[in-house]
């Protein structure tokens, strides 16, 4: 018959694995600025571009700074560099779509640390992934094909002909919200462009433009294009780019209403 304190032992455990998880998920939350503070290393986020998922185990090459490998948080750490500037980054990691990309440190931290990798494709498949910072919580990706589908959180997520989905809507902060196309008709045009639901009602407010929004767009298994967001402008719609006879145009607009 089992006793007291063998219960005991057991709730003991349960109650410890149980801190345990809560004091991992704290960690997991805290600021990057914080750490970088206390361990005097720069912090880069890798994450899932269809699910969110940190990546780990992807090689990440920075200028000067030498190659690290992430970990199950996708996270790597690496040496503040002596100068700020603007820092090249080649990250491999087996089944993505290897990257190459900047990273911009000013008064030794990074602008915006996080960078949603993507799974490898088919040829002829197209995927944008928009990430931004902590604030608005909801910014809505959109992409429009003429005279045909328009994909966003509210268009049943998936086209007609299901060619093109949302793979992912974000409602909390930092994306990535991700819409793959798996192709893209050469005689017609699209546009892809961001709302900021979160800030819908107010027209001249700022938060969209100084949100750190950025747009990747793969492609045939290469990063075809980084789309930066321009700041301290009024305007809740920020027009990215448009697709015509198979071309990426870039419009790169932050606005108060959406041109059409």
């Amino acid at each position: 018959m089992k006793t007291k304190s063998y219960f005991l032992t057991l709730l003991m455990a349960f109650s410890f694995q149980l801190a345990t998880a809560q004091i991992d998920k704290m960690r997991e939350k805290l600021d990057d600025a914080t750490i970088e503070a206390e361990s005097g290393l720069l912090s880069l986020r890798f994450n899932d571009a269809e699910t969110g998922e940190p990546v780990g185990d992807a090689k990440a090459t920075i200028a000067d700074r030498g190659t690290f490998t992430s970990d199950g948080l996708g996270i790597i750490r690496f040496p503040i560099p002596e100068k700020d500037g603007t820092y090249a980054v080649h990250v491999e990691r087996d089944n993505y779509i290897t990257v190459d990309f900047p990273i911009e440190i000013v008064a030794q931290t990074i602008f915006y640390n996080r960078f949603s990798l993507s799974k490898k494709m088919p040829i002829g498949q197209l995927r944008i992934v928009l990430e931004w910072d902590k604030k608005p919580d909801d910014l809505d990706a959109h992409l429009e094909k003429d005279g045909d589908y328009h994909i966003s959180y509210r268009n049943r997520l998936v086209s007609a002909d299901k060619v093109a989905s949302l793979d992912r809507d974000d409602l909390k902060g930092f994306g990535p919200e991700t819409i793959t196309v798996k192709h893209i008709d050469d005689r017609s045009s699209y546009r892809y462009y961001v709302h900021n639901y979160s800030n819908r009602e107010k027209a001249s407010s700022h938060k969209l433009s100084n949100s750190k929004a950025s747009v990747k767009v793969y492609g045939d298994n290469k990063l075809l294009e980084i789309f930066q967001i321009p700041v301290d402008t009024e305007g809740t719609y920020w027009q990215v780019f448009s697709v015509t006879n198979g071309q990426i145009n870039r419009i790169n607009v932050v606005s108060r209403t959406l041109e059409l």
